[in-house]
């Protein structure tokens, strides 16, 4: 349980601070949420868990499939606030649209036969 809340306690106070950064400048912000952050904590935390890298490998190689989708969101988000929709409609439609570009993408690499 101590190992959960460890984990817990890591990964949060890393988001709050690049949340508190953000708030002083925005392109330090940009810079520590662009550093794949999620995903190192992420293969960190699988390889403690396993003591093997394979799973930490496969998971690497799925995302690299779904960095194009993923810019989806920060493309449309910037366009809906600039035409003048609110905060959160904005951020809703923008996460909807990621997840239709991540399932288009799942979608088109099984048609090709691309499988992880």
């Amino acid at each position: 349980m101590a190992y959960y809340i460890t984990k817990l306690v890591i990964t949060t106070v890393l988001i709050v601070l690049i949340s508190e950064i953000s708030k002083r400048s925005s392109l330090a912000g940009a810079i520590l949420a662009a550093i794949p952050l999620v995903s190192i904590l992420a293969m960190t935390w699988m390889y403690i868990d396993t003591d093997s890298s394979s799973k930490a490998v496969e998971f690497s190689q799925n995302i690299v499939w779904l960095i194009a989708p993923s810019m989806t969101l920060f493309i449309t988000f910037p366009l809906l606030i600039k035409k003048g929709l609110s905060f959160y409609p904005s951020m809703l439609i923008s996460i909807f649209l990621t997840v239709l570009a991540y399932y288009s993408v799942i979608f088109l690499l099984h048609k090709l036969g691309i499988r992880s």
